[in-house]
């Protein structure tokens, strides 16, 4: 089968002018699917990788490491991939990035089986997949816009809140349960998940997109085009810099990154702490997820009534105010429902500032500006999670909690004192 970026332009037109209800949009509910289906995937190994580092080093330092690693490859491809993205073909790019993690997340059971699986392997995965991840989840957020009308992108960012609820609500329990089973057997379900996404996107249709060309009919050299292609990497940092409510959103998401991104960490040696089983780990993060869908829902809701701004103080207070709490539960169950409102916060700001930057980010900049955001975000995952696996094996839980709190507080106040993010205008206004 053909995998064209041109099979179904008429789509752009439809989605401006009439568009097709969500759960009628073939191509909408193929890319969704395929992403409920590998989030399912990941989230189960996600739960896994620590605990299986756990298990091999006792080491919460290099747990966080090798989380670390994972979001290392934003820092070194962000800005290059950017450029890339908005060159190659997006569905041949997605299938790709989704056939190389299957593979990689393939390995580590297959090296479990012989009886050679290393940390260095677990490292070298770990860094493998971030840097797939990078490519894939910049074409899937350029896909998008171009698969629904721009009205529609609130109710389809919720879905996609909705659906990581879900998969958050199941998928670590998932993954707890398999952990039980065998070590490896979460990555061997995550593998599967992978090339069942890659089989979904052979079906998927990309609509038309903007292509870049030199002003001119001649083909380029060789030379020329690697001269471009270097001369375009600051482009969407130029554009992005000029825009001030993205970017103040591009600065407090990266603080909000740093303080949050080890979150799951602290959790799972909290739970550790009281000598709580993996099921029971899973099941408590199963319940944070509960939020994560709650969070969606109302996302989509305080989207039509509320400015971007408002939502983003308020979730950043509701955050910073809960995070201390996290502290003085007595038990998994109560460590997860506290999670869950922690989520429900976290996934209402998600919604509404997703679906900012894909309405007003334009298609043809989709990966240079979203690729000169994330090496800042993934900078601050990688610096969060190291520095949370740091504090928690020298400092302890409560010290922890604290560092966390304070940088919280911190985002909060400047985020309700920022004039640029108050004042920013609604989506239908857009």
């Amino acid at each position: 089968m053909a995998i064209s970026d041109n099979e179904a332009a008429p789509l752009v037109t439809r989605a401006a002018t009439r568009p097709t209800p969500l759960w009628r949009n073939r191509d909408y509910l193929l890319l969704w699917g395929s992403q409920a289906v590998s989030s399912a995937g990941s989230s189960a190994s996600s739960l896994a990788l620590p605990l299986l580092i756990l298990a091999l080093t006792h080491s919460p330092a290099q747990a966080g490491f090798a989380g670390a690693l994972r979001s290392l490859a934003y820092m070194v491809l962000g800005l290059p991939a950017g450029v890339l993205i908005d060159r190659w073909n997006r569905k041949l790019t997605m299938i790709v990035c989704d056939a190389g993690r299957a593979l990689a997340l393939g390995s580590i059971p297959l090296a479990a089986a012989l009886g050679h699986l290393s940390m260095t392997q677990v490292y070298v995965v770990s860094l493998l997949e971030g840097a797939l991840f990078v490519f894939f989840s910049l074409e899937e957020g350029a896909v998008l816009p171009g698969l629904v009308a721009t009205t529609q992108l609130p109710a389809a960012t919720a879905r996609d809140s909705v659906t990581d609820g879900v998969v958050t609500l199941v998928g670590p329990s998932l993954g707890g349960a398999l952990f039980g089973v065998g070590r490896v057997l979460p990555f061997a379900v995550d593998a599967i998940s992978y090339a069942a996404s890659m089989l979904a996107l052979c079906w998927l249709r990309v609509p038309a997109r903007a292509r870049f060309t030199a002003g001119s009919s001649q083909v380029p050299s060789r030379e020329s085009r690697a001269r471009r292609w270097w001369r375009e990497m600051p482009t969407g940092l130029v554009w992005l810099w000029r825009q001030p409510v993205l970017r103040a959103f591009a600065l407090l998401h990266s603080g909000l990154v740093l303080a949050t991104s080890g979150l799951t960490l602290l959790l799972l040696v909290v739970a550790q702490q009281r000598h709580t089983t993996p099921f029971a780990i899973g099941l408590m993060l199963s319940i944070g997820g509960v939020g994560g869908l709650l969070g969606g829902l109302v996302g989509a809701q305080a989207h039509k009534r509320l400015r971007l701004g408002q939502i983003m103080v308020g979730a950043f207070w509701a955050m910073a105010l809960l995070l201390p709490l996290f502290a003085l539960m007595p038990s998994p169950l109560a460590l997860g429902a506290l999670l869950a409102l922690f989520w429900v916060a976290d996934e209402t700001y998600d919604v509404a500032q997703v679906s900012y930057r894909l309405a007003v980010i334009p298609n043809a900049l989709w990966g240079r500006v979203t690729g000169a955001m994330r090496p800042l975000f993934f900078a601050c995952d990688s610096l969060g999670l190291a520095l949370m696996g740091l504090l928690l094996q020298r400092a302890g839980v409560l010290a922890t909690i604290i560092c966390v709190c304070a940088g919280m507080l911190l985002l909060a106040v400047v985020a309700t004192l920022n004039r640029d993010m108050r004042t920013a205008r609604p989506l239908a206004d857009l």
